[in-house]
């Protein structure tokens, strides 16, 4: 595991720790202001709701960008075999190319070797 992953692993113990340790004083009420009004609800309660749709909400976008960074990948690997064949193809065609000019060289130059043999082969 990785230095961060243990220390969210610690960090999530620690806080766990805390609140099973604190349970009873978690649900004890008190005055909480909402800005325009004031009311009667557990504070401890309210703090550790909040902290758990912090984490939830940031599981979901590491979920998102987990996905998407495998999607990007799985896309660019479609496309390098695309780019390897079509490489792949002309390297070939270039053989191909090749192998007939070759051919085509090897043909002229047996057709002087056979020219030249019938001048020498000749009486003068």
């Amino acid at each position: 595991m990785r230095l961060r992953s243990l220390f969210l692993i610690l960090l999530l113990t620690l806080i766990g720790a805390f609140v099973a340790l604190n349970w009873n004083v978690f649900w004890i009420n008190s005055t909480v202001s909402l800005g325009v009004t004031t009311v009667q609800a557990p504070f401890g309660a309210l703090m550790l709701g909040l902290l758990l749709f912090v984490v939830a909400y940031f599981l979901v976008y590491v979920l998102y960008l987990q996905s998407t960074v495998m999607w990007d990948a799985r896309r660019n690997a479609k496309e390098l075999q695309a780019n390897r064949e079509l490489a792949d193809k002309a390297e070939a065609s270039r053989f191909t190319e090749l192998r007939g000019v070759l051919e085509a060289g090897q043909q002229t130059l047996l057709t002087r070797l056979d020219a030249l043999e019938k001048t020498l082969s000749t009486p003068q």
